[in-house]
Formats: structure tokens, C-alpha cells, sequence
């Protein structure tokens, strides 16, 4: 098991926006990005960082748009859609839209819309 997923998303969040907002983007986005791919409506997904949800019990408790087969690319070297373990797919998938955001990729595109 990767110490990843024991791990709150509440402690990685902060991480996410302080990486978008150097770029000139907003946590609203984050959230916004979060909110499409995980089908969590804002109340939602404020609740699991309050809490302290581990991204296992986040995911566990995520439904995932019917899109993220859209989402391709490489995340540290790695591409999102070969990771092996379902739940580490997830959050590559997660790392991935958040780093397109941070490099300024239209908000369209990073929904796949």
C-alpha cells in the first residue's frame, strides 16, 4: 500500500492551490476541478477536507466523471492512464488536472469539455 493513500486530501490540498495560484489561477478552480472529477458538489467536497479524508476514503467515496479516460499525459514521469492500482490512478488523474491547470491550460480543456 503507498503511504499515499492513508494520507488526508486536506494536507495535499493546500499544496494544489499554493501550486495554481503561483501561476495566476484560484483555489475556486482547484475546487472546481475537483468537483468535475470526482462528482463531489462544493458542500461536499468542504466537508471531506474538514473531516480530514484520506484519499482512499475520498476516492472510496468518489463517482468519477465519465470522462477521466480523457485524461493522458505523464505525471512525474509516469502516464496516469498506465498506472497499474486503480486508486493511485485516481490520484494521478487528480495530480495531472491540477498540474494543466498550473500551466495555464483553459479550464474547457482541463474539463474536457
Amino acid at each position: 500500500m503507498h503511504r499515499i493513500f492513508g494520507t488526508s486530501v486536506a494536507s495535499v490540498y493546500p499544496h494544489y492551490v499554493t501550486k495554481v495560484e503561483r501561476k495566476g489561477r484560484t483555489a475556486a478552480e482547484v475546487d472546481r476541478v475537483i468537483e468535475w472529477l470526482t462528482g463531489f458538489d462544493e458542500a461536499a467536497l468542504r466537508e471531506h477536507l474538514d473531516r480530514g479524508t484520506t484519499f482512499e476514503a475520498f476516492f472510496a467515496d468518489a463517482t468519477l466523471n465519465p470522462r477521466v479516460d480523457q485524461i493522458t499525459g505523464s505525471v512525474c514521469g509516469v502516464k496516469v492512464q498506465e498506472v497499474e492500482d486503480p486508486l493511485m490512478r485516481r490520484i494521478r488523474y487528480l495530480d495531472k488536472l491540477v498540474d494543466e491547470l498550473a500551466t495555464g491550460r483553459p479550464m474547457e480543456k482541463v474539463l474536457r469539455s
